[in-house]
């Protein structure tokens, strides 16, 4: 038995979650898309784009006195 992911969206190779397009892993609207690191650069600028705003993020001040 051979090991392998498939996407619970592809369907007939088309993308049932987008316009039942051709799937493309990583493409926007994918649910891939910004979560994982692909080979092909021009699919991580979502992933870019939120690293970006991760590391420009200030630390949290928990100087409320509100506690959970």
């Amino acid at each position: 038995m051979a090991g392998g992911w498939g996407c619970p969206h592809e369907v007939n190779d088309t993308c049932t979650k987008i316009n039942h397009l051709p799937c493309d892993p990583g493409m926007k609207g994918c649910v891939l898309a910004g979560r994982f690191v692909f080979a092909n650069e021009d699919k991580n600028v979502r992933l870019r784009e939120k690293q970006a705003r991760a590391e420009s993020k200030p630390e949290e001040d928990d100087s409320s006195g509100m506690h959970p």
